[in-house]
């Protein structure tokens, strides 16, 4: 009830908190990011050990193995493994706690992994550590493609020039194209020259690192400048390469040109992309975790064409998938149903109560209780996705119920002769209690969403957080404003004469104590007033046949 007084007492201070609601919950509309679903924080670790020539026996035996063992004990947070071993590449992937600390979680198996070197085959490289989760997907892929450009220029555009200023994009992930040919440098071995000479493949793999190296050989000082001095037996053109000696066999030198060919070429290629029939390059956008969908998709394709102003004109930029034309449609389509659901609860209330006003009132009060959830869910670092917008969507039902037995309850006041701001009173107290309760029983049914687990914990608490903060929002902000509208809405209109003024009485609730110092309320030719003040009495004017609004106990009759 306190709060009833209240906003009847200031109604500008709630008409003011209305408004920095709107305007609040609007930015914060514009600046929350938008998903198709909630964030899953389910961080993984990925450790990839490479190592050229091995089985896959051989590499789960004498690589994954021991990494594994070595992380379970000396990793903390670890939920469980996976690994897959296939010829030359062993793939662990670590997931962890939802509250683990992924930054020192990436530590520490960084740190293990490293000492584990000395434990594996000779050659063996570093591991590759990546860190995601399940909320790094695909959200825009660009298909590269040209009618007179190789797959290896395709591949090589899209690795050295589009991928280096897309990964500026804030919020991005760009790995590595799909697709194409990874240009290489490649030398190409006669078996049978290498027999008839007495050479092996090894003997010309040490050539070509002996000798095609740059090594530095200190300083030299002439005069007053001293100069840097390096060995430099690298070849600034690639077809010198096919020049380099390999051994002397039988007092003859065997050149490379002898037994293998250099040349400017490519990879062995494990993968194709066919765009309209037609071999392409793929590259593929990832989202971080906490960005938002449509951000970073019109961010990508606001870059696009200044990229493509850098590349050939005969480089073409296609986008296949937008994520964001699915986000769009997804929030656009629940927003749709919740406005015809409240088009047409508005319509019911208007049926049933037959009076525009309250209709208003209920169509005010409900998106003020929707911003203020909105707000709530962005300050507990929430998103803009389907699950929010359903529980929104859900409490609109809530909201009018909650509404409409406001309304009703007052207008049962009103037509039992009682004054308006009494009326209000009344109202509010009679329905405290019971609303309370109906809103308390609404929240415990979304209780055992806290103890979901895995992946439906991120999707459904979102929605129950949406639809508990409407609700609660519903009871405690908006409804002084709609009680206030009822004051100065459903006031009923009379037909006034001029009579002398009259003494003015006290003024009380219900309940006894005063609702100001002094206070009185007078109703002139249908537009009431009311007056309170502080330490001092008011006296107001009243009219013959037209009886005065006073904050009476419902046992003071009206002069």
């Amino acid at each position: 009830m306190w709060i009833v007084r209240l906003a009847l007492r200031r109604p500008y201070t709630f008409i003011v908190m209305a408004m920095l609601i709107a305007i609040g919950g609007v930015l914060t509309i514009a600046r929350t990011p938008v998903d198709i679903f909630p964030e899953i924080n389910i961080p993984v670790i990925s450790v990839i050990w490479q190592f050229s020539g091995l089985s896959p026996n051989e590499v789960e035996g004498r690589m994954v193995t021991i990494s594994e063992r070595a992380m379970t004990t000396t990793v903390n947070s670890i939920e469980h493994i996976e690994s897959q071993s296939i010829a030359g590449v062993g793939l662990i992937r670590v997931f962890f706690h939802p509250d683990a600390s992924i930054g020192a979680a990436d530590a520490e198996v960084t740190a293990i992994n490293q000492t584990l070197l000395r434990t594996m085959p000779p050659g063996t490289t570093p591991p590759l550590i990546i860190r995601y989760s399940a909320s790094n997907v695909p959200i825009l892929q660009l298909a590269l493609q040209s009618p007179t450009l190789s797959e290896q220029q395709l591949y090589d555009y899209g690795l050295n020039f589009i991928r280096t200023q897309l990964a500026t994009v804030q919020g991005a992930q760009v790995p590595l194209p799909w697709g194409g040919k990874v240009r290489s440098v490649m030398v190409d071995l006669n078996p049978e020259a290498l027999y008839a000479k007495g050479l092996s493949a090894f003997d010309v793999s040490a050539a070509l690192g002996s000798q095609n190296v740059i090594l530095p050989a200190g300083t030299a000082k002439i005069g007053p400048i001293e100069y840097n001095v390096r060995t430099n037996s690298s070849p600034d053109i690639l077809e010198t390469l096919n020049d380099l000696p390999v051994r002397q066999v039988g007092g003859a030198t065997v050149y490379m040109r002898d037994v293998a060919q250099v040349r400017d070429g490519f990879q062995v290629q494990t993968n194709q992309v066919h765009v309209d029939g037609r071999r392409s390059a793929l590259l593929t956008v990832l989202k971080t975790p906490s960005a938002s969908t449509l951000d970073i998709v019109q961010r990508v394709k606001d870059a696009l064409p200044r990229i493509q102003a850098t590349l050939p004109p005969e480089l073409a930029i296609k986008p296949l998938f937008d994520q964001s034309v699915f986000v769009r449609a997804s929030i656009q389509g629940v927003l749709r149903e919740a406005a015809i659901a409240a088009t047409l609860t508005g319509l019911m209330i208007l049926l049933f109560l037959g009076s525009w006003r309250s209709t208003l009132v209920i169509m005010v009060s409900i998106p003020l209780a929707i911003l203020v959830s909105i707000i709530t869910l962005s300050l507990f670092g929430g998103t803009l996705n389907v699950m929010t917008l359903g529980g929104l969507a859900l409490a609109v039902g809530i909201l009018v119920d909650d509404a409409t037995v406001e309304i009703e309850n007052t207008n049962r006041n009103l037509a039992m002769g009682k004054p308006v701001i009494r009326a209000i009173l009344d109202g509010a107290q009679q329905i405290a209690t019971p609303a309370f309760v109906a809103t308390l029983c609404i929240c415990i049914v979304f209780v055992p969403v806290v103890f979901i687990t895995g992946v439906g914990k991120y999707l459904f608490t979102p929605l129950a957080e949406a639809v508990v903060f409407a609700c609660w929002r519903a009871i405690s902000s908006p409804a002084p404003s709609c009680r206030r509208w009822c004051a100065t809405c459903c006031r009923p209109k009379r037909t006034c004469t001029p009579r002398a003024p009259s003494t003015p009485s006290p003024m009380r609730d219900a309940s006894g104590p005063y609702i100001g110092h002094s206070t009185a309320a007078s109703s002139a030719c249908g537009m009431g007033m009311a007056s309170f003040s502080r330490g001092r009495s008011v006296t107001g004017a009243s009219w013959p046949g037209c009886s005065r609004a006073s904050l009476r106990s419902p046992s003071a009759s009206s002069g």
